[in-house]
Protein backbone atom coordinates (compact mmCIF):
# COMPACT_ATOMS: atom_id res chain seq x y z
CA UNK A 1 0.00 0.00 0.00
CA UNK A 2 3.06 1.96 0.64
CA UNK A 3 1.27 4.30 3.20
CA UNK A 4 4.48 6.24 3.77
CA UNK A 5 5.10 7.44 0.79
CA UNK A 6 0.81 8.77 0.13
CA UNK A 7 1.63 10.77 3.34
CA UNK A 8 4.51 12.28 2.48
CA UNK A 9 3.42 13.09 -0.95
CA UNK A 10 0.42 14.99 1.13
CA UNK A 11 2.88 16.87 3.57
CA UNK A 12 4.54 17.82 0.83
CA UNK A 13 1.37 18.77 -1.45
CA UNK A 14 -0.48 21.11 1.45
CA UNK A 15 2.06 22.18 3.26
CA UNK A 16 0.92 22.58 6.56
CA UNK A 17 1.80 20.60 9.31
CA UNK A 18 0.12 16.97 10.48
CA UNK A 19 -1.51 16.81 13.96
CA UNK A 20 -2.49 13.32 13.41
CA UNK A 21 -3.51 10.85 11.03
CA UNK A 22 -6.47 7.71 11.38
CA UNK A 23 -7.13 5.08 9.13
CA UNK A 24 -10.07 2.73 9.27
CA UNK A 25 -10.49 -0.64 7.69
CA UNK A 26 -13.35 -3.31 7.53
CA UNK A 27 -12.18 -6.96 8.24
CA UNK A 28 -13.32 -7.88 4.45
CA UNK A 29 -10.53 -8.61 2.28
CA UNK A 30 -10.02 -6.37 -0.31
CA UNK A 31 -12.43 -3.29 0.92
CA UNK A 32 -10.65 0.30 0.35
CA UNK A 33 -8.99 1.32 3.24
CA UNK A 34 -9.71 5.33 4.39
CA UNK A 35 -7.26 7.47 5.38
CA UNK A 36 -7.75 10.75 7.63
CA UNK A 37 -5.35 13.83 8.03
CA UNK A 38 -5.74 16.30 10.50
CA UNK A 39 -4.14 19.28 9.99
CA UNK A 40 -2.75 22.30 11.87
CA UNK A 41 -3.09 25.94 10.15
CA UNK A 42 -5.40 28.05 9.20
CA UNK A 43 -6.10 29.69 6.07
CA UNK A 44 -7.83 32.48 5.53
CA UNK A 45 -11.16 32.72 3.55
CA UNK A 46 -13.90 35.61 2.32
CA UNK A 47 -12.83 38.11 -0.65
CA UNK A 48 -9.43 39.35 -0.99
CA UNK A 49 -8.66 42.85 0.03
CA UNK A 50 -5.74 44.77 0.12
CA UNK A 51 -4.96 44.07 3.63
CA UNK A 52 -5.07 40.12 4.95
CA UNK A 53 -6.80 40.81 8.60
CA UNK A 54 -9.69 42.07 6.59
CA UNK A 55 -10.40 37.85 5.82
CA UNK A 56 -11.79 35.35 8.48
CA UNK A 57 -8.71 32.86 9.23
CA UNK A 58 -10.60 29.38 9.69
CA UNK A 59 -8.97 26.14 10.58
CA UNK A 60 -7.96 23.91 7.94
CA UNK A 61 -10.47 21.06 7.46
CA UNK A 62 -9.27 17.39 7.88
CA UNK A 63 -8.62 15.26 4.66
CA UNK A 64 -9.58 11.95 3.71
CA UNK A 65 -7.63 10.02 0.82
CA UNK A 66 -9.10 5.93 -0.19
CA UNK A 67 -6.53 3.65 -0.77
CA UNK A 68 -8.00 1.32 -2.97
CA UNK A 69 -4.71 -1.75 -2.96
CA UNK A 70 -5.80 -5.45 -2.44
CA UNK A 71 -5.12 -7.28 0.55
CA UNK A 72 -6.05 -10.36 2.25
CA UNK A 73 -5.71 -9.64 5.77
CA UNK A 74 -5.57 -6.79 8.54
CA UNK A 75 -2.55 -7.88 9.46
CA UNK A 76 -0.74 -6.96 6.27
CA UNK A 77 -2.45 -2.87 6.09
CA UNK A 78 -1.28 -3.16 10.15
CA UNK A 79 2.52 -3.72 8.82
CA UNK A 80 2.14 -0.82 6.39
CA UNK A 81 0.66 1.54 9.06
CA UNK A 82 3.24 1.06 11.58
CA UNK A 83 5.85 0.86 8.70
CA UNK A 84 4.42 4.64 8.01
CA UNK A 85 3.97 5.77 11.75
CA UNK A 86 7.19 4.34 12.71
CA UNK A 87 9.20 6.21 9.99
CA UNK A 88 7.44 9.59 10.37
CA UNK A 89 8.46 9.53 14.01
CA UNK A 90 5.42 8.45 15.72
CA UNK A 91 6.02 7.79 19.71
CA UNK A 92 3.38 5.22 19.43
CA UNK A 93 0.56 3.45 17.47
CA UNK A 94 -2.93 2.79 18.65
CA UNK A 95 -4.62 0.38 17.36
CA UNK A 96 -8.65 -0.41 17.95
CA UNK A 97 -10.43 -3.27 17.45
CA UNK A 98 -14.51 -2.32 17.34
CA UNK A 99 -17.32 -4.50 17.30
CA UNK A 100 -20.35 -3.90 15.20
CA UNK A 101 -23.00 -1.40 16.67
CA UNK A 102 -26.02 -1.76 14.47
CA UNK A 103 -26.94 -4.60 17.15
CA UNK A 104 -29.81 -4.79 19.80
CA UNK A 105 -28.49 -3.37 22.87
CA UNK A 106 -25.26 -0.89 21.46
CA UNK A 107 -24.77 2.34 22.79
CA UNK A 108 -25.25 5.75 21.16
CA UNK A 109 -21.35 6.40 21.85
CA UNK A 110 -20.19 3.06 19.82
CA UNK A 111 -22.76 4.33 16.72
CA UNK A 112 -20.98 7.65 16.99
CA UNK A 113 -17.47 6.47 17.13
CA UNK A 114 -18.27 4.15 13.90
CA UNK A 115 -19.42 7.56 12.19
CA UNK A 116 -16.66 9.61 13.14
CA UNK A 117 -14.17 6.93 12.06
CA UNK A 118 -15.56 6.80 8.77
CA UNK A 119 -15.30 10.24 8.34
CA UNK A 120 -18.96 11.30 9.07
CA UNK A 121 -18.16 14.37 10.90
CA UNK A 122 -20.70 17.60 11.75
CA UNK A 123 -20.42 20.41 10.03
CA UNK A 124 -18.98 23.30 12.17
CA UNK A 125 -20.50 26.80 12.06
CA UNK A 126 -21.94 25.67 8.46
CA UNK A 127 -17.99 24.90 7.21
CA UNK A 128 -16.68 22.41 5.99
CA UNK A 129 -14.38 19.82 8.42
CA UNK A 130 -13.87 17.02 5.83
CA UNK A 131 -12.42 17.41 2.23
CA UNK A 132 -12.75 13.70 0.95
CA UNK A 133 -11.72 11.83 -2.01
CA UNK A 134 -13.32 8.77 -0.58
CA UNK A 135 -16.44 7.31 -3.19
CA UNK A 136 -16.93 4.64 -0.84
CA UNK A 137 -17.13 6.49 2.66
CA UNK A 138 -20.71 5.65 3.43
CA UNK A 139 -21.09 2.33 2.17
CA UNK A 140 -18.04 1.30 4.17
CA UNK A 141 -19.44 2.61 6.98
CA UNK A 142 -22.55 0.59 6.80
CA UNK A 143 -20.62 -2.21 6.05
CA UNK A 144 -18.37 -1.50 9.60
CA UNK A 145 -22.19 -0.76 11.59
CA UNK A 146 -22.71 -4.73 10.45
CA UNK A 147 -19.53 -6.25 11.07
CA UNK A 148 -17.13 -4.12 13.02
CA UNK A 149 -13.96 -2.44 11.83
CA UNK A 150 -10.49 -1.39 12.82
CA UNK A 151 -8.88 1.92 13.58
CA UNK A 152 -5.67 3.27 13.89
CA UNK A 153 -4.49 6.65 14.37
CA UNK A 154 -0.73 7.97 15.24
CA UNK A 155 1.06 11.33 15.56
CA UNK A 156 4.08 11.79 13.36
CA UNK A 157 6.88 14.35 14.31
CA UNK A 158 8.00 14.46 10.83
CA UNK A 159 5.88 16.28 9.23
CA UNK A 160 3.59 17.05 11.92
CA UNK A 161 3.67 19.45 14.64
CA UNK A 162 5.23 17.61 17.95
CA UNK A 163 8.66 18.08 17.27
CA UNK A 164 9.54 20.14 19.70
CA UNK A 165 8.24 17.97 22.22
CA UNK A 166 11.21 16.26 22.52
CA UNK A 167 12.63 13.26 24.23
CA UNK A 168 12.75 10.25 21.81
CA UNK A 169 16.16 9.26 21.50
CA UNK A 170 15.28 6.84 17.68
CA UNK A 171 14.50 9.72 15.76
CA UNK A 172 17.09 11.64 13.35
CA UNK A 173 17.46 15.58 13.34
CA UNK A 174 14.35 15.50 10.67
CA UNK A 175 12.08 13.58 12.58
CA UNK A 176 12.21 10.42 11.24
CA UNK A 177 13.70 7.20 11.53
CA UNK A 178 15.21 4.76 9.15
CA UNK A 179 13.27 1.34 7.79
CA UNK A 180 11.74 -1.12 8.16
CA UNK A 181 9.91 -0.95 11.76
CA UNK A 182 11.50 -3.64 14.53
CA UNK A 183 7.81 -4.02 15.82
CA UNK A 184 5.35 -6.20 14.43
CA UNK A 185 1.40 -6.79 14.56
CA UNK A 186 0.17 -8.41 16.48
CA UNK A 187 -2.98 -10.31 15.28
CA UNK A 188 -6.32 -9.24 16.17
CA UNK A 189 -8.44 -10.55 19.23
CA UNK A 190 -12.15 -8.42 18.95
CA UNK A 191 -14.22 -8.98 15.77
CA UNK A 192 -17.82 -8.28 15.20
CA UNK A 193 -18.54 -9.23 18.86
CA UNK A 194 -15.94 -7.76 20.87
CA UNK A 195 -14.09 -4.37 21.37
CA UNK A 196 -10.05 -4.23 22.25
CA UNK A 197 -7.68 -1.18 22.08
CA UNK A 198 -3.20 -2.47 21.18
CA UNK A 199 -0.81 0.37 21.97
CA UNK A 200 2.42 -0.37 19.74
CA UNK A 201 5.41 1.28 21.55
CA UNK A 202 7.83 2.71 18.90
CA UNK A 203 9.60 5.59 20.42
CA UNK A 204 12.73 5.13 23.18
CA UNK A 205 14.56 7.23 25.98
CA UNK A 206 18.48 6.00 26.24
CA UNK A 207 19.22 8.26 28.26
CA UNK A 208 18.69 10.43 31.94
CA UNK A 209 15.82 13.08 31.27
CA UNK A 210 16.68 15.89 34.45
Amino acid sequence: MRIFDTLSAQIDSVGLPLFAVTLAAVPRADTPLLMFMHWHGFRREGPRRTADASREARPVASSALQINSRWQAIAHIESDVLDAAWQLGAWNLERDEKRACNTVGAPLSEALACRQAFGDYPAFDERETLLAEAPDRASLMQLAAEVGYVQWQFRPVAGGVWAASGGDDTLDASGHRAPPCPVSAESLAGGARRSRRTVYRLGAVHRLIV
